[in-house]
């Protein structure tokens, strides 16, 4: 790997700033060498925090490896993917750098490794990092979590046990190109499983956190009748898997094939009411033995859910929507750039022209700052109250 252009660089822009660079480059040093000189071209000085998001096509510990190389001391946390957001473009089997630095801006960095029994854990672990931040006037807490561990409520909790109400909570979880089989975690030059990564960025400026999900109700809210964790057994007392079939008139595939059922769920997540909105629950499968459904986090018993729906159209709006809030969040102060979770479930509602649409929107809105991220399994937005974990929804983080 070249070392002609050092990534902490005299700079000649002051204050805080974001880089992206992006790359769909099969081999590792190509790739990473592409996303180098796409953030060094622009200036990259004072660099405080790299983030790396990259397809597991990829060998993720060369290129940890790689890009630590690069970037010397500054902390470097990722996680891998199914599918990259970055340099207006919308990315499969790619990877994306997101480089923030300059002035007025302090970063520390904490993990946790746990299973599904000790998410909770692992998230309080790495939220730790907090405990070494001098914080400056605005603060919040980015956690990349793994995506197929246990119930990803957890995850919130762990980290709002350390937080607590004064820190909002921002991030995603890793994915493996819709494998489902294992997703990692990246701290510096180590691979993870079953781990939470967590960056504390605490800045003079202000930070603005938008989300937002595409999804409508389809009729009233029912009452939670019965469940345990991740398991929906039923809905205002019938089976909630017969609740569900009857309410979506599914064809008779989706009734008895668990391959059928799980693609036509994939658009029809459950909802959840707290107090100033409806959080988002994917429905991930089907118990046909037991007519329950099953969903990656949580729905409490004795709470009200709806059943959702959506389209192409209301995907675009959401993600206008999330966007305008976050540089809504910044009051008044020009944003530099912005950090995307974005449900891969958000992405499979999209035809390939609609995708391309997506990153339009976007820009329609934040312009030509930089802006990356990647596609997930699980988003987190906790800025107040209850809850704090989404799915099918966008999350954006605006930085001033």
């Amino acid at each position: 790997m070249p070392d002609s252009l050092p990534f902490v660089a005299n700079s000649t822009e002051g204050g805080r700033w974001v880089r992206v660079g992006t790359s769909t480059a099969t081999s590792e040093p190509a790739a990473v060498e592409e996303a180098m000189e796409q953030i060094q071209a622009h200036g990259a000085g004072g660099a405080k925090l790299v983030l790396l998001f990259a397809s597991p096509a990829y060998d993720l510990p060369q290129l940890a490896r790689l890009v630590s190389e690069r970037i010397g001391a500054v902390p470097l946390l990722g996680c891998s993917t199914s599918g990259e957001l970055g340099g207006q473009r919308s990315m499969s089997k790619g990877l994306t750098l997101w480089a923030m630095g300059g002035e007025g801006v302090t970063v520390a960095t904490g993990m946790g490794q746990g299973g599904a029994m000790s998410l909770r854990q692992a998230a309080t672990d790495a939220a730790q990092c907090l405990d070494r931040l001098e914080r400056r006037a605005h603060t919040v807490l980015v956690l990349l979590a793994d995506g197929l561990c246990g119930d990803q409520m957890e995850v919130v909790r762990g980290a709002y046990d350390v937080a607590g109400v004064d820190v909002p909570l921002v991030g995603g979880c890793a994915g493996d190109d819709q494998a489902m089989q294992f997703t990692q975690q990246i701290f510096g030059t180590t691979l993870l499983r079953d781990a939470v990564v967590a960056a504390a960025i605490t800045s003079d400026a202000p930070l603005g956190i938008g989300v937002s999900h595409c999804w409508e109700p389809l009729g009233q809210p029912m009452l939670v009748t019965g469940s345990s964790g991740t398991r929906v057994v039923s809905l205002n007392d019938r089976p909630a898997l017969d609740v569900y079939l009857d309410a979506f008139d599914a064809p008779a595939d989706v009734r008895t094939e668990p391959e059928a059922f799980s693609a036509f769920a994939a658009t029809r997540p459950l909802g959840i009411r707290r107090r100033d909105r409806i959080e988002i629950r994917y429905v991930s499968s089907a118990d046909f033995e037991l007519r329950s459904l099953i969903t990656i986090a949580e729905v409490p018993q004795g709470g009200l859910a709806f059943l959702m729906q959506g389209d192409s159209r209301s995907v675009l709006d959401a993600t206008a929507d999330a966007c305008s809030m976050a540089i809504h969040g910044l009051q008044g102060e020009q944003p530099v750039g912005m950090l995307l979770f974005d449900c891969v479930a958000r992405r499979t509602v999209l035809s390939h022209a609609n995708i391309d649409n997506e990153i339009d929107h976007i820009t329609a809105v934040i312009g030509d700052i930089p802006a990356g991220g990647f596609y997930t399994y699980g988003e987190i937005a906790r800025t107040k109250g209850a809850g704090g974990f989404h799915n099918q929804t966008l999350v954006a983080l605006a930085i001033a």
